[in-house]
């Protein structure tokens, strides 16, 4: 099973950046589909951001145009990239993966993914 671990998250400004990293253990993080998930005090997991094996990415309405996702094969690691942050991305964000097949259309349901890393918490404050 692939194990994932993340790190990067902190206490950050409103509408300043961060940048949250999640290793990977294998070798060919490009065969799977990878995604972010967050989850806010008293709330349901929330889907972030997906990226298929073809890096192919898809957002969540409420971050569309401020976050990123990427992925370094070489480094075995996925990223996402988190400007003009705001108090409502106050919560634990979690990285997930499953394998690539369907990514497109299982990619944004958390039911869907088998591997979790165990998350880091990210603040936002004035």
């Amino acid at each position: 099973q692939v194990q994932l671990v993340e790190s990067g998250g902190g206490s950050v400004e409103i509408g300043g950046s961060l940048i949250l990293s999640c290793v990977v253990s294998v070798l060919t993080v490009n065969r799977y589909c990878m995604a972010w998930f967050r989850q806010a005090l008293v709330k349901d997991r929330e889907w972030v951001a997906t990226i298929d094996d073809n890096c192919a990415t898809r957002y969540g309405g409420s971050v569309k145009g401020r976050f990123t996702i990427s992925k370094d094969s070489a480094a075995h690691t996925l990223y996402l990239q988190m400007d003009a942050v705001n108090p409502e991305d106050t919560a634990m964000y979690y990285c997930a993966a499953r394998s690539r097949d369907f990514c497109h259309e299982y990619g944004l349901y958390e039911f869907a993914f088998r591997s979790w890393g165990q998350g880091t918490q990210v603040t936002v404050s004035s």
